[in-house]
């Protein structure tokens, strides 16, 4: 819980000078004795002798037991010196001879904050609130510490409603949502504040993702339906809408629900990525939103967190879709020519897809461009035994290497290729060579 500046700040900068409602009235100084009294406990408080003060502020409560801003000094020096009891009760002494002066409250309140005693807080920050209702953050605080979210949330949307809402309200109001028992009661009131206030976007938002959240699909779309009427140009509306009409498998629909969100620079990038997934997982075996897709992946060629169409190559990848796979590859490396993760599965793409001619070129290409990366060696040495080019085939290997530095897998992998190229070449010593040392290394592998 952060406490309000209030209790913190007032308390320490008022000085007596302004006592009348700022700290109780100091009456009956006339008495020098009193007088002399009191002006030593504030040069020893001045200067953090507080016993010292207390000694003098003791004086002054025997010639004016009645006095106010005796006890309510002597709770401030006990306060520092965490005598929390002393402090408390100096202050509730000093509220009882002058209940209607918030300072005495506000000790008290410093005293429950100090001791964590929550509960008794509650109890004077109501009271503080009659003085001031900016003591009403506070009590929001007090309710979440203590657990009273029934009585937080009713204040935070009482809070929200009157004074506009606040990071710190907003992250309260999010973790008492999280627990079921309470979005019942924040329906209701979302329902009720979109009936009052038709033109305000946040709350149909906040219920679109309750109902969402509680698997009453139906009820978010009529109410992401409602925004739409009431407020055309909603952008939130039309990311409700889209998974709508992906459930319902209406694709023309959703294309332009999700063209709308992409262009709009009031939507998260992480919400803009989530749609884009989900539309990506409805086309997979559909080709006629391979245009709508391309689009799609057009919004993102300045995302610097998240390169999507090497994302979407590695799905169809997985997919075995290598001829999709291969067509993100190649808008991946339009823009990221350096990205050598998607030049290995472009090229990997290929020799799945048996394309050998694409690929010794490919990867000849690359090697001129990358001449220190093996893979790019491998894929050239296979796609030309493939294309049954061996002493070509044989060269590249060769050359590859020389830069082969601890992958055992991909060394393996030369071994099988320089084999099978002497095998074209008819140099079947070599071949079993070769062999024999890709078996070796398998072994030591496995072991």
């Amino acid at each position: 819980m952060k406490k309000s500046w209030l209790a913190f700040s007032m308390v320490i900068l008022f000085p007596l000078a302004v006592f009348a409602q700022a700290e109780p009235d100091a009456i009956g100084l006339a008495d020098d004795q009193f007088q002399n009294a009191f002006y030593e406990s504030l040069l020893q408080k001045g200067i953090e002798n507080y016993d010292r003060a207390v000694t003098a502020l003791e004086k002054c409560q025997k010639l004016q037991p009645d006095n106010a801003v005796v006890y309510f000094e002597m709770g401030k020096n006990y306060l520092p010196q965490k005598k929390y009891k002393e402090a408390y009760v100096s202050f509730e002494k000093a509220s009882k001879i002058d209940p209607k002066n918030m300072w005495c409250w506000v000790g008290m309140y410093d005293v429950c904050y100090e001791t964590k005693d929550y509960n008794q807080a509650i109890i004077i920050v109501n009271k503080l609130i009659e003085f001031k209702k900016d003591y009403k953050e506070d009590l929001v605080s007090l309710y979440m510490n203590t657990q009273q979210f029934d009585k937080a949330l009713d204040l935070i949307n009482e809070l929200n409603s009157k004074v506009g809402t606040t990071e710190m309200r907003e992250n309260y109001k999010r973790q008492i949502l999280s627990v079921a028992q309470y979005q019942t009661s924040e329906k209701d009131n979302l329902l009720e504040q979109i009936k009052k206030y038709p033109k305000e976007e946040s709350n149909y938002i906040a219920l679109i993702f309750l109902y969402s959240e509680s698997n009453q699909e139906e009820k978010a779309m009529e109410i992401a339906e409602q925004l739409q009427r009431e407020i055309p140009t909603s952008d939130w509306a039309q990311v409700s809408l889209f998974k709508f009409h992906l459930n319902n498998n209406d694709g023309k629909n959703a294309v332009a629900a999700m063209n709308k969100v992409f262009q709009s620079p009031k939507i998260d990038n992480k919400i803009k990525h989530r749609m884009l997934n989900e539309f990506l997982i409805f086309v997979k075996d559909k080709p006629e939103y391979d245009a709508d897709l391309e689009k799609a992946i057009s919004y993102f060629a300045d995302d610097k967190q998240v390169q999507v169409a090497k994302e979407i190559g590695k799905f169809y990848h997985n997919k075995k879709n290598w001829n999709n796979a291969l067509k993100y590859y190649d808008l991946q490396l339009k823009s990221h020519p350096e990205d050598m993760e998607t030049i290995v599965l472009q090229l990997q793409a290929y020799t799945e897809n048996q394309q050998f001619d694409v690929l010794a070129k490919k990867a000849t290409d690359w090697v001129e461009l990358y001449p220190s990366q093996p893979q790019l060696y491998y894929y050239a040495g296979l796609g030309y035994n493939q294309l049954k080019n061996y002493k070509k085939a044989k060269e590249f290997l060769e050359m590859g290497l020389d830069y082969l530095v601890d992958d055992l897998a991909l060394e393996v992998n030369f071994n099988i290729q320089l084999g099978e190229a002497a095998a074209g070449l008819g140099d079947l010593k070599k071949k079993e060579s070769y062999f024999l040392k890709a078996e070796k290394l398998l072994k030591g592998k496995k072991s």
